[in-house]
């Protein structure tokens, strides 16, 4: 019997609002020296994202695009369970694998090897899991005889090409990308879109952040515009990006 796809969606965004304090002094002095100057120092409210709703599809790859700003990477950490919304419900089904900040979860005093192993646990990989991909994440990651040593000594292109690997190679449903592949040289940014797409091709389900419009056109066919944590547009990826220099 043919398997049929679950029309159920991976992800529910309904209604979200998230809102940040910004603090105008970072010390009792400098909030001695803004009272005596009379300048209010009280924090101010700023919302990152405000009403937001849309739903992604099983086997779905949407874009997320603003300009700077508009709410793209909370939204993405929304998802991942890093923030939780202030209003509105995010629900997710299935195993989630973020690439959500470069090194984010990585132990600087922990070896490349050690930080494979938290990784991998903190995406719901088992220990018996990771060991049999092991060889598969050090080789794609390209960290070679680095994979041993402490990650603080590591380049921001280390960080993230080790970081991308764990994350692609968990049994994943949904994977959740923001702007990582903007870190690295060329031939390792061309090896994770390939690997993106054969992910795609594979079902799985993706939301990307990214400010190459060009990827975004290759890896996504729908795209959700956010401005000033509103959404703006959800449609067609074309579309979306003339919305977006709209």
């Amino acid at each position: 019997m043919e398997k049929t796809m679950d029309q159920r969606p991976r992800i529910i965004v309904d209604g979200v609002r998230k809102d940040f304090l910004l603090r105008h002094t970072h010390s009792l002095k400098e909030a001695f020296v803004a009272r005596i100057q009379r300048k209010n120092a009280a924090p101010t409210t700023f919302q990152a994202l405000d009403g937001v709703s849309f739903e992604v599809g099983e086997g779905e790859s949407v874009a997320v695009l603003g300009l700077n700003g508009s709410g793209k990477s909370t939204l993405l950490k929304l998802v991942s369970g890093v923030l939780e919304p202030d209003a509105g419900t995010v629900l997710t089904r299935g195993r989630v694998a973020g690439l959500i900040e470069v090194g984010a979860g990585f132990h600087p005093d922990l070896s490349g090897r050690e930080n494979v192993y938290l990784n991998a646990a903190i995406l719901g990989m088992n220990e018996a899991e990771t060991d049999a991909r092991f060889d598969d994440i050090v080789a794609f990651s390209e960290i070679g005889e680095f994979i041993d040593q402490k990650v603080k000594h590591y380049s921001s292109g280390m960080f993230v090409r080790l970081a991308f690997s764990v994350a692609i190679h968990v049994e994943l449903d949904v994977l959740l990308v923001d702007e990582v592949l903007a870190v690295g040289d060329a031939p390792f940014r061309e090896k994770c879109t390939k690997k993106i797409k054969e992910l795609a091709e594979q079902g799985k389900t993706m939301l990307i952040v990214s400010h190459s419009l060009g990827m975004v056109k290759d890896l996504c066919d729908r795209g959700v515009v956010l401005r000033k944590g509103k959404k703006i547009f959800d449609g067609p990826v074309d579309e979306a990006i003339k919305a977006l220099q709209g």
